[in-house]
């Protein structure tokens, strides 16, 4: 299992409550052969550009331990998330 470092952008627009539920069905599809090593809610800030007319997001934070079938399911699902306006996937080197 490699590290692996999770950023994601929710829209401003979505309840607190769909918020807790978009990162538990994250942290589920990590878990599903992934340990998750940290897991940061940054909260709602400003982005540095307009991302599909929004201005501000909620940023989260997930770094973990996964095969790449993991990655590769998990990439997928937020593709398809309509809660997500951006995501980047990284293999975390620092924790090697």
């Amino acid at each position: 299992m490699r590290n692996y470092e999770l950023m994601y952008i929710i829209r401003p627009d979505v309840e607190a409550e769909t918020v807790q539920a978009v990162t538990e069905k994250f942290q589920g599809i990590i878990a599903n052969g992934g340990e998750i090593t940290k897991h940061d809610v940054w909260g709602k800030k400003r982005l540095a550009y307009e991302i599909n007319k929004h201005r501000e997001g909620t940023y989260v934070l997930v770094q973990f331990k996964a095969p790449a079938s993991v990655v590769t399911e998990l990439e997928r699902v937020l593709k398809i998330s309509d809660e997500i306006i951006r995501h980047m996937v990284t293999k975390d080197v620092t924790s090697a």
